[in-house]
């Protein structure tokens, strides 16, 4: 899968195409999940992955996601990103619903936990029965609600 995005934008499930070092670079020093995660920990991970989504702008990378499934049940949502130069624009949106509605359209239970995302995952159908908790669902089935 390889889509284009407005704004010169263009997202890609390629494994190969993901910038390890760039990905590992922002985990590591400015996401409060992985802070301090190691290089090799990172590519693990990566590779590990169901499935890896990168956000590109111009050939580099400006945003990740990845799954962990066993594709038939339960996916986990991970170590999504965008860098802070391209907030605001929808592009946070575009990656997570292409990663829990796009193709290969797992039908599974999604799970990921946030501290501070909770209104952004929620556009895209994640619930969670504890607000004051970090931990999200999006059952198997969910949509998207339309914004109003």
């Amino acid at each position: 899968m390889r889509r284009a995005l407005r704004g010169g934008f263009e997202l890609d499930d390629d494994p190969a195409r993901v910038d390890v070092d760039a990905v590992h670079d922002f985990i590591s020093q400015h996401a409060y999940w992985g802070r301090g995660r190691s290089r090799e920990v990172t590519a693990a991970a990566i590779a590990g992955s169901a499935r890896v989504l990168g956000l590109y702008r111009d050939g580099r990378q400006v945003g990740f996601a990845r799954a962990i499934s066993d594709r038939a049940t339960l996916a986990y949502l991970a170590d999504v990103y965008v860098l802070p130069a391209h907030r605001g624009r929808g592009l946070g949106l575009e990656l997570i619903s292409e990663m829990v509605d796009g193709e290969p359209g797992w039908n599974v239970r999604w799970l990921l936990h946030t501290a501070d995302a909770q209104r952004l995952y929620g556009k895209l159908g994640f619930t969670s029965d504890l607000p004051e908790y970090a931990a999200m669902e999006r059952p198997r089935g969910a949509r998207a609600r339309p914004s109003g």
